[in-house]
C-alpha cells in the first residue's frame, strides 16, 4: 500500500525521464489518469493509455523528448503532501518559472492547469508543480 500515489507517479515519471525510457507503467487510478490527460493536454507527454493486467488496471505514459533526446519534462516537484496540505486562492496560485512550467490544481471542477484555474477563478490544492 502507498500512503502518496502522486508522488510514487511523479517519482516513476521523473525516474524514467533520467534513463531515457521511453515508456513508464504504474498502477492506474482515476486520479492518476486525469493527471495524464492535462500533461498530454499540455504537450509534456505523448500518449497514456490503461491496461488490464488481470484484475487490476496499469497506466502506461509515452514520454517525450526534444530531437536532441533531452526530455520535455526538466522536473516535477509534489508540493501538496498527505501530511502538510497546501490550498491556495485563484489569485493566490503560484506562477511556475514565470509560466514557463505550470501548477496542477485540484479543484471543485476536477485537475486544472494553474493558469485555467485562475481564469476561471477558482482554487484549491496545488498538487504539483511541473517544468
Amino acid at each position: 500500500m502507498n500512503t502518496d500515489p502522486i508522488a510514487d507517479m511523479l517519482t516513476r515519471i521523473r525516474n524514467a525521464n533520467i534513463v531515457n525510457h521511453s515508456n513508464v507503467e504504474m498502477p492506474n487510478s482515476k486520479l492518476k489518469l486525469e493527471l495524464a490527460k492535462l500533461l498530454k493536454a499540455e504537450g509534456y507527454i505523448n500518449e497514456y493509455e490503461v491496461k488490464e493486467n488481470g484484475n487490476f488496471k496499469t497506466l502506461k505514459i509515452d514520454l517525450k523528448y526534444a530531437e536532441n533526446g533531452t526530455a520535455v519534462i526538466s522536473n516535477l516537484r509534489r508540493i501538496s503532501k498527505p501530511g502538510l496540505r497546501i490550498y491556495k486562492k485563484a489569485n493566490e496560485l503560484p506562477k511556475v518559472y514565470d509560466g514557463l512550467g505550470i501548477a496542477i490544481v485540484s479543484t471543485s471542477k476536477g485537475l486544472l492547469t494553474d493558469r485555467k484555474a485562475r481564469k476561471e477563478k477558482i482554487g484549491g490544492e496545488v498538487l504539483c508543480y511541473v517544468w
